[in-house]
């Protein structure tokens, strides 16, 4: 039997080093750290995100402005908006929720945003800098998979790792932070060959490709560490990638959904802008 891995409690170790930082700040008579939030349209599930990250912010001290703008908003206005929070001193890190509507130019908007306050590392700036090994904000949704791993207390040096899926904002990411760590990795996606064989060969993987119950028992091999990143709502009942009570029984560790990576992203990204503070 496997051992889930909680992320909430391995978010409250990080979540207790932030709250004495900001406190510490605040009692220097400094201003706690300020995130801006933007959501074009109204997406279920970035709606779901800005509140976790609206209540962790609460939680530790964080000052949350979310700026809700309507679905057919132009690109003009998105950047408008950015470009007043981005000269605006008392924000010191901004989101822009994804996905945005397909009528607006998502690469375009996001690099609106000053990569001195990208606290999420999507702007090609920050992207620029972590694959070459800068210093730069990582994008928090990696991070946060790789401080569940490392949880575990696997050593990932020397380890095959399957990444499932390529998105620059978690499939790609997560493989160079893998990859920093001395692991060896493979990135499958819709034509990679018979990825059940590749899953097999792994002793970590990182399912994020959207698709409920994808990974099956068949995929991994015995005492593997799986995390699944996915998030679907299937007959009103939030569901991984992962179909987490068929590999439970095989693998060693297993992250579950929810109460997984969730737990880690909006920790990661206030980690990111108190950062910014230093």
């Amino acid at each position: 039997m496997g051992v889930p891995i909680d992320g909430k409690k391995v978010a409250l170790s990080f979540k207790e080093e932030l709250l004495n930082l900001i406190k510490e700040r605040v009692a220097d008579g400094l201003n706690a750290p300020c995130i801006a939030s933007v959501l074009v349209g109204e997406d279920k599930g970035s709606l779901f995100y800005l509140k976790n990250q609206s209540r962790v912010c609460e939680e530790l001290g964080v000052v949350f402005k979310s700026f809700i703008m309507d679905k057919d908003s132009t690109e003009e206005s998105v950047m408008r908006k950015i470009k007043e929070l981005n000269e605006e001193d008392s924000i010191h890190g901004i989101i822009l929720q994804l996905p945005l509507p397909e009528e607006l130019d998502e690469e375009k908007i996001i690099n609106s945003i000053s990569h001195l306050k990208d606290v999420d590392g999507l702007t090609d700036i920050n992207a620029g800098r972590f694959y070459k090994g800068e210093k730069c904000f990582i994008p928090c949704t990696a991070q946060g998979i790789l401080e569940l791993i490392k949880s575990t207390g696997i050593n990932i040096s020397g380890k095959n790792a399957v990444v499932l899926g390529r998105s620059t904002i978690v499939g790609k990411p997560v493989a160079q932070l893998l990859v920093n760590e001395d692991a060896t990795v493979t990135i499958c996606h819709s034509k990679t060959q018979d990825i059940r064989k590749v899953c097999k060969e792994a002793d970590i993987v990182v399912a994020a490709v959207g698709i409920p119950k994808f990974v099956t028992e068949d995929f991994i091999k015995e005492g593997a560490v799986i995390i699944d990143v996915g998030f679907s709502v299937v007959n009103g009942k939030m569901t991984g990638d992962v179909d987490y009570e068929n590999v439970i029984h095989k693998a060693g560790f297993l992250t579950p959904v929810p109460g997984g990576v969730g737990s880690m992203t909006p920790i990661m990204l206030i980690k990111n802008t108190c950062e910014v503070l230093k």
